[in-house]
């Protein structure tokens, strides 16, 4: 039995493919390149459990069929991880909007082309974003669950790009669960899909932790970098460990109670001070050099719209990593490998 991870050298994927290798699973990542796949193995240490197929574009019609022709009945698990996160743009819908719909739409399409009778879970990384109402995140009084859906409209994702990265995750993860309602006699496959909040937690390898890193794990870099006359108060949201979210996305397979489930997967919630009083405290050698959370709501630990996950967390049944650990442990990796370099 093989596991198909698409995307397989962005931030969450390289945590799978590690702990599904880990288990022992077959795995096929897709890459962009040649290079990328050769790089991704010898990450690993040419593991002959982990093989790659080159997808170039995930947007493009027909994307997967080739992984399928090569692998066909091997693949019994889809996890489909490849969708853009980055604010780097101004074409919303060709950049952001399309990719995340078109990647999830082509490979469901090429699983029910190659494998309706053999592919039995599929596991969709959506996001929070999907959920939230951002309009409604002040509320301190205001409770949303798994069930719910931003109200963004595809105009509405047409804007900016933050609303265009959450009309993305909306339209595709609708997507996926509208083929499986509308391909219910044709495949095999039940659905899962993963919602996790703000990302942190270390790069699945050291190396990858100088430099430029992936948009969430940006925030804690940041804060590393910006400097004391940088001010970066203001900052709040919810936040996961890259480790919990990748356990999420196992259990979403192996469970049967994760069948058919949306999985909320939320830690909790921090704001600029969490994070700088955390970096002050657990690394002396910052003190004096962190950027300022100066400003009244940075300052006071206000409460907000709550994300309720007790559902997800039952099926789940693991205790999720903190945020002082993960901030710790994202920092430390960061300043370890600048050591290095």
């Amino acid at each position: 039995m093989s596991v198909l991870v698409t995307g397989a050298t962005g931030f969450i994927a390289l945590h799978l493919v590690k702990d599904l290798l880990n288990e022992n699973y077959k795995v096929i990542g897709t890459v962009r390149s040649i290079e990328k796949g050769d790089n991704l193995k010898a990450q690993f240490d040419n593991n002959p459990l982990l093989t790659t197929v080159v997808v170039k574009d995930i947007a493009a019609v027909s994307a997967f069929d080739e992984v399928f022709e090569q692998h066909k009945e091997q693949i019994k698990i889809v996890l489909h991880t490849a969708s853009p996160f980055h604010f780097k743009t101004t074409d919303y819908e060709k950049d952001l909007l399309i990719p995340a719909i078109h990647g999830t739409k082509s490979i469901l399409e090429s699983i029910k082309k190659y494998g309706a009778q053999t592919v039995e879970r599929v596991v969709i990384t959506s996001s929070i974003a999907a959920v939230k109402d951002t309009a409604r995140f002040a509320e301190a009084d205001f409770v949303y669950n798994e069930d719910a859906w931003n109200p963004v409209t595809w105009e509405g994702s047409t804007v900016n790009a933050p609303d265009a990265y959450r009309g993305s995750k909306k339209f595709a993860e609708k997507a996926a669960w509208d083929f499986l309602e509308e391909n219910r006699d044709v495949v095999k496959f039940q659905l899962t899909t993963v919602c996790p909040s703000l990302i942190f937690g270390p790069q699945a390898f050291a190396a990858s932790a100088a430099g430029q890193l992936n948009t969430s794990s940006e925030v804690i870099n940041s804060f590393l970098h910006a400097g004391p006359e940088a001010d970066l108060s203001g900052l709040k949201n919810d936040f996961v460990d890259v480790r919990d979210v990748s356990k999420a996305h196992l259990i979403a397979f192996q469970s049967k109670s994760a069948t058919g489930q949306r999985l909320g997967v939320n830690s909790g919630q921090f704001n600029s001070k969490d994070l700088s009083e955390i970096l002050s405290q657990n690394f002396p050698q910052l003190k004096g050099k962190l950027p300022k959370t100066t400003d009244e709501g940075a300052n006071k630990t206000e409460p907000y719209a709550k994300f309720d996950t007790s559902k997800t967390k039952k099926i789940l049944g693991f205790e999720f990593i903190n945020l002082e650990k993960s901030v710790c442990d994202t920092a430390k990796q960061i300043l370890d490998a600048e050591k290095s370099l």
